[in-house]
């Protein structure tokens, strides 16, 4: 069951959410330009705090820390986004496959996603960016790898259902080309769990970047990743909390919002769902 774009602003758990991810989205798009230092320029005591020239304090070396929060928004705001669109985009289109092709297939396809769901996915990121670097391009690549069999599972499973239903047997039966079938009959009708599973794995990549950083496996010094920050001011909280903790609140605020994304789209289909449905009984 799909929803109509006009039907979203009227639910409050998605206006909630789209407003804290376009506040992330500004926030990582302007930083550069309004932070008052250079990320690395280091202006001041370490651990100094906060005062009149540096609202947050600074850093473990004394850099600003309300500049490298400005300067960081921007980094687990892409890597998150394009790790979660690479898994969905990959996953989908093998689960569709997977759902819609004959049965070898099908079983070649399952067979390889099982393969990858015996590696838990912050062990299978750890292990290639630990061999062969921390590249963000490269960090981006393995985290879509690790998601894609959930995203797989779920565009199988759902595929497999709507292949079932009376109108792809009659597009079938009309002599329609499979691609027409996959994209005009299929894809529209599964969009929704594949969209509300994006808003989750934004959330997942979010928090596993983070914690990659956290680790020392993220994106290398002296960049302003937000992760990273908290990994490298977390010795002196006891000295001044907000350079550790300012990072873990933005990017708690960025997991919240897509997480309330995600689970407004899901509600808000089930409440159409049921509508519809209820709206054809009384038909």
């Amino acid at each position: 069951m799909s929803f109509t774009l006009p039907a979203l602003p009227r639910e409050r758990q998605l206006r909630l959410g789209l407003a804290l991810l376009l506040g992330v989205l500004l926030f990582a798009l302007a930083g550069p330009v309004l932070a008052p230092h250079a990320q690395d320029a280091l202006v001041g005591q370490p651990y100094a705090p906060p005062s009149g020239a540096a609202w947050l304090g600074y850093d473990y070396l004394g850099r600003d820390v309300v500049s490298r929060l400005l300067h960081g928004g921007w980094t687990v705001l892409w890597m998150s986004l394009a790790s979660a669109l690479a898994a969905l985009l990959v996953g989908a289109a093998i689960g569709i496959l997977a759902g819609f092709a004959g049965r070898r297939t099908d079983q070649a396809i399952v067979w390889g996603t099982d393969v990858l769901l015996a590696f838990p996915d912050l062990i299978l990121v750890l292990l290639v960016v630990s061999m062969l670097g921390r590249e963000p391009g490269l960090i981006v690549l393995t985290v879509a790898i690790a998601f894609v069999p959930g995203v797989v599972r779920l565009a199988r499973g759902v595929t497999m259902g709507v292949a079932k239903l009376e109108f792809v047997e009659a597009a079938r039966l009309l002599g329609y080309p499979a691609p027409r079938i996959l994209f005009r009959e299929i894809l529209p009708n599964i969009a929704t769990p594949l969209l509300v599973h994006f808003g989750i794995m934004l959330t997942w990549a979010i928090s596993m970047l983070a914690g990659l950083s956290l680790l020392g496996y993220g994106v290398a010094p002296p960049a302003a990743d937000r992760g990273l920050m908290i990994n490298e001011n977390r010795a002196g909280l006891v000295l001044h909390p907000w350079a550790a903790l300012a990072p873990v609140v933005l990017i708690g605020l960025f997991a919240l919002g897509a997480n309330l994304v995600a689970e407004g789209v899901s509600r808000l289909n089930a409440r159409i769902g049921t509508q519809t449905r209820g709206n054809g009984h009384a038909g």
